[in-house]
């Protein structure tokens, strides 16, 4: 979003897209994490600007109302406050509040703090800037602000200096120049850069110069003199710069500002411009755009550098304007004259510019340059960049950027202009940093000004790395590490950073540090002293008298000596190493080479301890004494492991290098006797070992055998043999060790003496038992022979013993086998299949069984690799032939054979059929084989194939069917179905089956459910029908685990996957129901309320579908929709129901996941139709006779809706009819009968006392009762009838409103007929009516005249002079008021500052009066620029939320109005919500469908269109159009009058029709139009549009957008009238006889209001989208729009300002000036903003649905009665919730954070850009001019009345303008 960017020129610029809002912090303890920064808090927020006296050591802060002077420490000096003060941008000071009632306490915002250098004798000033006071600066003292040097008290207009206004910016720099004239020969100046204002005067140009010394009266300080030079301007307004910064360098002065691009594409760019320094009249004055690539444009905050590029195409600029009329080589335009005045690009001299370099008098200025400087961004940021300075650190460049967050960024700038970013420092969080980042005269310190505090951060941590290695990674421009000092530090702190390896640069990747690169010898004894070398990469040179050392660990130095990259040094005697780590022979210890005390560089080198190397092998310590990596030497005799060459008692050392290795060590090196030692039996072992001549004494040598923890030690006698061996035999011992398997090792080795002789390794003893583990014969037998087991038969058990442990003779045969378990016991004829056959004595060996197994009398093959000795034999069975059956037979030797009780069948499985015999190719499909004998071989025999392809078994296989689900196939097509009962194959006989595409899902609708499920999910695709069990699944997940997740999400992640996989993820699902190949139908699952729904899929078999993509829309699960009772007060009381209606059920969130068409509802036994289904309310239709009850326990029915899996009883319901009412007792009827009697006596003999003469109108009156009796069955069924027609239609309507697309209007239509409604003429679109001659002069007024209307004053004098004439029009003030809002359309900001002025006014005098009659009407100029601002500001509303729902109104009330018909003459309609347009007559009309033909291109398609036989011809043809051309605004349609409507019947029928021929009916003075009937245009009749011709005559209708004439009103004919359905009842000539009496009247009105129910049905049908209009003007759950809130604060604060505490009072205020100036205005007329027809019918409605509006806002209590209006009647009870949901919108507003200003002036200067171009300013200006001229006199006399005009000379410059306009005779 942001970007900041350094071009190449040295102008470090910030861009971004959009202005920094000051954020202000609260805080009153400064909390600093970084402790290289230093903070102090200072009031007056926001802190807007910091200077440095670098000399002093001061700096200098100015804020809201506070000026400040600190120490470079921030230490605070001294502090000034500067405000608040009374003013008013409005006025000029000094301020009076007689003359200036508008004055207020205002907060006095630092626009400047610059420095004055000081003048020989006159010492140096700061100079402070205001917002007070129309911008006046003072002078005070540099060493004590609290000291004023200079301050006027009485300033002139020449003396305003900065902006007024806190947001506009100012900006100014100090230049000193050499002057003749001036006694000292020099002149110090401000040059001041400043944006407009729209308040106070308005003619300060963008860049003034100022006087600052020497001050000699008359001359004034600050003072804007003529002779001084500024930048002059067409159009203050127009060219509204904001200024970022101002720099004076060398002999030029710089600005930076950005503003709209006023010549080419309007848009916002940022330019640099130059001015020499002694240039005062602005001749050299040149400026160009800057383009930063990256899309961010605007500059926030700058610094000056190296600007050589930036002055090259300023240069070129001025030279191309010059010399070549401003086009470049090429012919483009290069350069041009800028600001607006007459002046241009010349062709002077090519020296020009040499000659001229600061202009001349002749030369052309202020110069532009069209060819703008572009750069690439060095750095972009993610947060707006604020701020930037730079610094130079060893030749290299760094930039300190700010942000709005309150970060300060480090960029390293590249010589190529790239950037990096290697810090990032937090100084104050959440604070923007201003624009004046400053760095310290030692560039140590960087000064960073934020909103409440200033902060002094260090420039570089350099000296907080320690080590070489972090500050080398520090990768900080600013640090290198100095290897001498052993410290991280800047270049020039390092004292001998000028010498090759002394100073390591932090940023420079391929710098490494001073290392070791080899250590000599790298590995030593720990038991001796010597040299080591060390070799060093990157050394420093050091002279000769600079020693270095070396240290070992923690040991003390030693001295080293150099040799070029060498050092040598002595290693530490031994007693001084640290003890060696346990468990290891070596330790690593550091070797460091050091300066002094500073440690360079570090190696690592190891000391070893041969000693420990033996000590840790105890088994074979010569062994691995000798084979150690540290080349250690053995000594024998002192069983000693050492590094020297001589062992300390004698000679004799064996070595790696005087040996061949370890064969030298004396050993054992093997057994003589066997290795394997039967347990229980004494035995003696027999040892050989070598090289043990070295022992010379006569010490014995001892045995010794370790099992586990116990060691037995035996004697050993010795033999000497030759070639140095030695045998040992140990004495005979019995070896007692419970094993579990046959054998255990156990370790054996020799000791002598205390010496232990090394022992081969792998020398072990095996100790073995015959008995574990061999549990019968053939398992002893099968022993190897060396152990010498035998299976002895002694007692108690036969068991299997060493063989001298056997006291009986050992058996030679084992008994015959035994057969325990044959499996499988079946096979296929073909064999094939494995049979396990388990038992005891089955064989010793495999050999044994090798051709002696038998299944039922057939060859068994064994096989090797299932065989188990004696226990288990696994053979290959073979085929038969033939079915047969018998035993499992085993032979072993020559001992009889095993049998085994099983007996094993040889079958022949078969297959006979196949469901189902298709399916997907992904597979899944369950298959069911049926056949016979299935169940032959075990399971794991069993196979099936489709084709090639596997089909998986599944579930239990039985003898008669097994079944398989499909895998997938790479193809479809038929395959063959195999199964495979081990190598016997079968095949289901003529079956195929056929695998299919795979399913494919286009659409599943609807989109939504309710936890109970049930809802019908009706899929569409292709293929579906080959699924076989399609499952639409949910996946849900407990809340709790929702909720832990959350909790634990780091502590518990394992077992959250655990929880993902486990039990917390469950799926509930539902079967669904094939339809067809396109159609299923899926009920959804019930799931509960305490789960999350993960994701919803369907199932089809291998196929999942996920829903989210099918249509890219999630599935969503809602809560159970409710329905109440039918008696919410007393639910166990049955409901009344009157036969003939229809039940009404309330509920919440019916149609959240349902529609009507899902819901059934039963009354008992039969159904109850449901009619219609919304949101609140459900309604059926129950039978006219009372069902019968369901439930035995109630005679009464009840009423049960059921909405999928939800079924809701809803009490019990009992008609209301004679036959339900238990009789009355005849005793009781006539006591009832007596009473009444007498009551109705009693009241007639009142009547006859009080009232004689009333006996005829009592009369009368039954008369009228009895009429209505009569007719009250009737009214009953029209009723039912209107209201069962309300029900259908709107459900019909909401899925037919709602059209292709929105008519908005564009901007410039839809402003000219708010601005000017009723005109014909588009102003927006005339052109000024002028000679040629006379243009240029006039368009030159008019153009003065706007800059006028830019004064402020200028206008509000305006305005209250016209309103102050007599003959000034209210139509006139709001002709004016809308010229006004054009002309000023691209200054809106400053439109709404005048109008809120005016508005201030306008409450003046209301509240002095009436305050609530306040903008009730538009009496004034500023009441319509508020109707006019409102309808500009809300223009993107209604074009992005009001405007839909608007359109939808529209077209559900022209697609009502339609259905029924409507009179053409009178404008009166069947459907209508206007009493007035009603048409009461019953007319009988019939709905038909025309075909009519519709040319598409080339092609002819009919085109169905509704119509009635009732209807006119004109209408016919409208509602053609209408659905031909339905997606078209109605501007882009032909008119009704240039078509005919031509009959087609057959090859040759064609007949034109038309409302008035040759064929129309004459009755009497009536004339009826023709319609469909007329013709007798049969339903269904093919109708075609044709271009009218010339000579066609005939009566049309053409409906312009926004008339309201109904159709041929008042048209006379030949003396004859018109009429279409009823005759018009206005005819003054109806005889006196035909005159009915007053009672007759009453009886004819009486009987039309029974049609009146059409109200009640139209206004049912239009509910909805009247509430969606409503709901979307007046809803807060979106911001409502910025200039509402605005003008509503501004509302409020009127009536705080003014004491007006009555809320009534101020909600009239707010009614009146949105709802009713601007909301009504739209609801009567959408075609101000849509493109549409209104006609008169539809116009009626509208006016009813606005008085609607209207009586909803006001605060009255709304009240209805008999005498009430209709219309008011019709939304009796939706007013009030109306009316709260106004009141809830005003009030959420009020509640709202204000402080949208500076957000409504972001708006408005966003609308000024967005549409002023289609704005026709230049006729606006002219019409305006009009009432000057016709006002004039009394205009000039109200100006030269006011002083402030004076000196504005206002008067003066409107007779300018007149004297450009008109030529007219001034006083000039």
């Amino acid at each position: 979003m942001l970007a900041s960017s350094i071009p190449p020129s040295l102008l470090f610029l910030l861009f971004l897209l959009f202005l920094p809002t000051p954020t202000t912090c609260s805080a009153d303890v400064i909390v600093t994490s970084e402790p290289s920064i230093l903070a102090v808090k200072l009031d007056g927020p926001p802190l807007s600007h910091l200077l440095l006296d670098s000399g002093a050591g001061r700096l200098y802060v100015g804020g809201v109302d506070h000026l400040y002077q600190l120490t470079s420490d921030l230490e605070v000096m001294s502090h000034v406050r500067t405000g608040p003060h009374l003013d008013s941008p409005d006025c000029l000071p000094p301020i009076n509040t007689q003359e200036c009632p508008s004055a207020t306490p205002t907060h006095n915002h630092n626009k400047l703090l610059l420095m004055e250098e000081g003048q020989g004798a006159e010492p140096g000033s700061l100079i402070v800037c205001g917002s007070l006071y129309q911008g006046i600066c003072d002078k005070r003292s540099l060493h004590n602000i609290s000291q004023i040097l200079y301050r006027t008290s009485n300033p002139v207009d020449t003396q305003y200096v900065a902006a007024n206004d806190p947001r506009v910016s100012t900006v100014a720099v100090v230049i000193t120049v050499e002057n003749k004239q001036e006694v000292s020969g020099r002149l110090s100046l401000m040059l001041v850069g400043r944006g407009y204002t729209s308040k106070g005067p308005g003619d300060i140009p963008p860049i003034t110069t100022r006087r600052l010394f020497p001050v000699v009266p008359p001359r004034r300080a600050f003072s804007q003199e003529e002779e001084l030079g500024k930048l002059v301007v067409g159009s203050y307004s127009e060219y509204n710069n904001h200024f970022v910064k101002a720099v004076a360098h060398g002999d030029h002065i710089y600005f930076l500002f950005s503003r709209r691009d006023m010549w080419h594409k309007k848009e916002y760019r940022t330019y640099a411009s130059r001015l020499c320094a002694s240039d005062r009249s602005f001749y050299s004055y040149v400026e160009l755009p800057l383009l930063c690539h990256g899309g961010y444009n605007l500059a926030q905050a700058a610094w000056l550098g190296n600007h050589s590029e930036l002055d090259a195409m300023l240069r070129q600029a001025q030279e191309v304007c010059y010399t070549e009329e401003g086009r470049g080589s090429s012919g483009q335009e290069e350069a041009y004259i800028e600001y607006a005045v007459s002046s241009k690009c010349l062709k002077l001299p090519k020296a020009s510019l040499s000659e001229y370099p600061c202009g001349g008098e002749h030369t052309p200025n202020p110069i532009a340059s069209a060819v703008p400087l572009p750069a690439t961004p060095t750095f972009t940021s993610t947060t707006l960049l604020t701020a930037v300075t730079t610094a130079t650190e060893t030749g290299h460049t760094i930039a300190f950027l700010g942000d709005r967050e309150g970060r300060l960024h480090k960029v390293f700038v590249r010589s190529d202009w790239s950037g990096d970013l290697y810090d990032s420092v937090l100084v104050d969080s959440g604070s923007p940093v201003t624009a004046d980042l400053l760095l310290d005269k030692s560039q140590q310190h960087v000064y960073v000004l934020t909103s409440r505090r200033l902060s002094k951060v260090h420039v570089s941590s350099c000296e907080k790395q320690t080590d070489c290695q972090t500050c080398l990674t520090v990768r900080d421009p600013h640090c290198g590490w100095c290897v001498l000092e052993g410290r991280c530090c800047r270049k020039h702190q390092c004292q001998r950073h000028l010498q090759s390896n002394h100073w390591l640069w932090s940023f420079e990747r391929a710098n490494q540090c001073v290392t070791v690169h080899r250590l000599q010898p790298a590995n030593q004894s720990r038991d001796e002293q010597t040299q080591v070398t060390m070799s060093v990469i990157q050394l420093p040179v050091l002279t000769k008298a600079e020693p270095l050392s070396c240290v070992f660990g923690l040991l003390p130095p030693q001295p080293a000596i150099v040799l070029g990259t060498s050092i040598t040094c002595q290693s530490p005697s031994p007693e001084l190493l640290p003890d060696m780590p346990a468990g290891s022979d070596h330790m690593m210890l550091p070797v460091s080479l050091r300066f002094g005390h500073v440690t360079i560089t570090t190696g690592n080198m190891t000391f070893y301890d041969c000693g420990a190397v033996s000590r840790l092998n105890q088994s074979s310590q010569c062994l691995s004494c000798v084979s150690s990596v540290w080349g250690c030497n053995w000594c024998p005799l002192d069983q000693l492991c050492t590094h020297n060459h001589s062992c300390p008692s004698q000679h004799s050392i064996l070595t790696q290098r005087d040996s061949p290795g370890p064969s030298s060590c004396p050993l054992v090196f093997s057994l003589q006797s066997s290795a394997l030692v039967p347990l229980g039996l004494s035995s003696s072992v027999v040892l050989q070992g070598r090289n043990l001549d070295v022992y010379k004494d006569n010490t014995p040598y001892v045995c010794v055998v370790e099992i586990h923890d116990l060691k037995v030690n035996l004697n050993a006698a010795v033999e000497r043999t030759h070639n140095n061996t030695h045998t040992f035999t140990c004495s005979p011992h019995k070896f007692q060790y419970t094993v579990s398997q046959l054998q255990y090792s156990a370790a054996v080795y020799l000791r002598r003496g205390e010496r232990r002789i090394d022992v081969s390794p792998g020398l072990q003893l095996q100790l073995y038992d015959c008995s574990a583990g061999q549990s019968d014969c053939s398992q002893c037998r099968a022993v190897p022979e060396e152990y010498g087991c035998v299976w002895c038969p002694g007692s108690p058990t036969p068991s299997c013993v060493y063989n001298q442990s056997c006291s009986s003779i050992p058996v030679d045969t084992c008994p015959p086998p035994q057969i325990t378990q044959v499996v499988p016991v079946s096979g296929p004829l073909e064999g094939g299949v494995l049979v396990t056959i388990t038992g005891s004595n089955l064989g010793m060996s495999y050999q044994d069984v090798v051709g002696g197994v038998t299944v039922a009398g057939v060859q068994c093959l064994p096989q090797p690799k299932g065989y188990e000795i004696s226990t288990r034999v696994v053979c290959d069975l073979q085929p038969s032939g033939k079915p047969r059956k018998g035993s499992v037979l085993v032979t072993v030797g020559t001992t009889p054979p095993g049998r085994s009780k099983q007996i094993f069948t040889y079958q022949d499985p078969q297959l006979l059929d196949l469901v189902p015999d298709k399916g997907p190719v992904s597979g899944g499909t369950r298959l069911t084989i049926r056949g016979q004998q299935l169940l032959t071989g075990q399971r794991s025999d069993l196979s099936a194939f489709l084709g090639p392809q596997p089909c998986y078994i599944v579930g239990e296989v039985n003898d008669t069917q097994l079944m398989c689900q499909t895998g997938s196939s790479p193809r479809t097509g038929g395959v063959t179905v195999r199964v495979f009962f081990g190598k016997a194959e079968r095949t289901v006989p003529n079956v195929t089956f056929h695998y299919l595409d795979d399913p494919v899902i286009t659409d599943a609708k609807p989109a939504e459910s309710f936890y109970a499920g049930g809802r019908v999910i009706m899929v569409t695709g292709r293929n579906l029908d080959v699924v076989q069990q399609p499952i639409i699944s949910v996946w849900v997940e407990p809340l709790e685990v929702q909720r832990v997740k959350r909790r634990k999400r780091l502590a518990l992640l394992s077992a959250k996957q655990q929880l993902v996989f486990n039990s917390s993820m469950t799926t509930v699902s539902e079967r669904c129901s094939v339809l067809s190949s396109s159609q299923m139908t899926c009920p959804t699952p019930t799931v509960t309320p305490e789960v999350k729904v993960k994701g919803v899929w369907f199932q089809l078999d291998n196929v999942r579908v996920h829903y989210e993509s099918i249509k890219g829309k999630s599935f969503t699960y809602y809560p159970n929709p409710q329905l109440f009772s039918l008696n919410r007060d007393a639910p166990e009381a049955p409901y009344r129901f009157k036969p003939g209606g229809v039940i009404a059920v309330e509920g919440q969130d019916l149609t959240r996941a349902m529609s009507r068409q899902e819901v059934t509802a039963r009354l008992g036994d039969q159904e109850c139709e449901v009619k219609t289904l919304d949101n609140t309310h459900l309604y059926c239709e129950p039978p006219e006779i009372q069902p019968a009850s369901v439930d035995q326990s109630n005679e009464l029915p009840s009423l049960k809706v059921f909405m999928g899996n939800l079924q809701v009883d809803l009490g019990l319901v009992q008609y209301d009819s004679d036959s339900l009412l238990s009789p009355v007792p005849l005793a009781a009827q006539i006591g009832l009968a007596a009473g009444a009697a007498v009551i109705i006596l009693s009241v007639l003999v009142i009547i006859l006392m009080y009232r004689r003469k009333s006996k005829q109108a009592l009369r009368d009156y039954k008369k009228v009762l009895l009429q209505l009796e009569t007719l009250e069955i009737n009214v009953g069924d029209q009723c039912r009838k209107e209201f069962t027609d309300l029900m259908t239609e709107m459900m019909d309507l909401s899925s037919d409103v709602g059209g292709p697309g929105l008519p908005l209007l564009d901007y410039r239509t839809y402003a000219e007929r708010v601005f000017f409604p009723g005109q014909q003429t588009a102003l927006l679109s005339r052109q000024l009516d002028l000679p040629d001659s006379r243009r240029q002069t006039v368009e030159q007024g008019l153009q003065q005249l706007s800059n006028l209307l830019n004064n402020r004053l200028f206008l509000t004098r305006f305005i209250h002079t016209l309103e102050a004439q007599q003959s000034f029009s209210q139509r006139d003030r709001g002709y004016v008021a809308s010229l006004l809002t054009i002309a000023l359309h691209d200054k809106l900001e400053y439109f709404t500052e005048v109008m809120k002025n005016l508005l201030q006014d306008l409450v003046l005098q209301y509240v002095a009066k009436n305050p609530k009659l306040m903008l009730r009407r538009t009496e004034t100029v500023v009441e319509k620029m508020l109707t006019n601002w409102m309808s500009i500001c809300l223009y993107s509303f209604l074009k992005e939320v009001a405007g839909e729902p608007l359109y939808v109104l529209y077209r559900a009330i022209k697609y009502q109005v339609d259905k029924g018909p409507v009179d053409a003459v009178t404008g009166k309609a069947k459907r209508t919500l206007n009493d007035s347009h009603l048409l009461r007559e019953d007319i009988d009309y019939c709905a038909m469908t025309l075909t009519v033909l519709v040319k598409n291109g080339v092609e002819v398609q009919p085109c169905p269109v509704k119509v009635l036989d009732m209807d006119t011809i004109t209408q016919v043809k409208d509602k053609i159009l209408d659905q031909v051309y339905r997606g078209a605004p109605f501007s882009q349609r032909p008119a009704a009058d240039s078509l005919d409507l031509e009959w087609r019947s057959g090859q040759a029928g064609h007949l034109t029709l038309s409302d008035d021929d040759v064929t129309a009916v004459v009755q009497g003075r009536w004339k009826r139009i023709n319609t469909l009937q007329h013709y007798k245009v049969p339903d269904g009749a093919t109708v075609a549009l044709i271009p009218r011709s010339q000579s066609s005559v005939g009566i049309n209708q053409v409906f312009q957008t926004g008339e309201k004439t109904p159709m041929l009103e008042g048209e006379e004919e030949e003396g004859l009238r018109l009429w279409h359905l009823v005759k018009s009842s206005e005819d003054p000539e109806i005889p006196k006889h035909r005159k009915s009496s007053m009672r007759e009247r009453e009886r004819a009105k009486a009987i039309p209001e029974i049609y009146l129910t059409r109200l009640l049905s139209m206004k049912g049908t239009l509910q909805k989208f009247v509430d969606d209009v409503f709901v979307a003007i007046l809803s807060t759950k979106r911001p409502p729009p910025i200039a509402v809130r605005f003008f509503f604060d501004f509302l409020d604060d009127m009536a705080e300002k003014h004491g007006i505490d009555d809320p009534e009072t101020v909600h009239i205020w707010k009614t009146n000036s949105l709802p009713l100036r601007f909301w009504v205005n739209i609801l009567k007329n959408p075609q101000f903003v849509l493109d549409v027809q209104v006609s008169d019918s539809i116009d009626a409605i509208l006016s009813v649905i606005a008085q609607t509006f209207i009586d909803s806002c006001t605060t009255s209590e709304h009240k209805v009665g008999r005498d009430s209006p209709v219309n008011k009647l019709l939304y009796a009870r939706e007013i009030p919730r109306y009316k709260q949901l106004v009141e809830r919108y005003y009030s959420d507003i009020h509640s709202a954070a204000s402080g949208c200003y500076q957000e409504m002036n972001s708006t408005l200067t966003e609308l000024s850009g967005s549409f002023a171009s289609e704005m026709n300013s230049v006729v606006a200006l002219h019409e305006l001019y009009k009432y000057i001229n016709k006002y004039y006199d009394q205009i000039i006399m109200s100006l030269e009345e006011d002083s402030s005009g004076q000196k504005m000379q206002l008067a003066y410059r409107l007779q300018q303008v007149a004297a450009l306009v008109e030529n007219k005779v001034t006083d000039l």
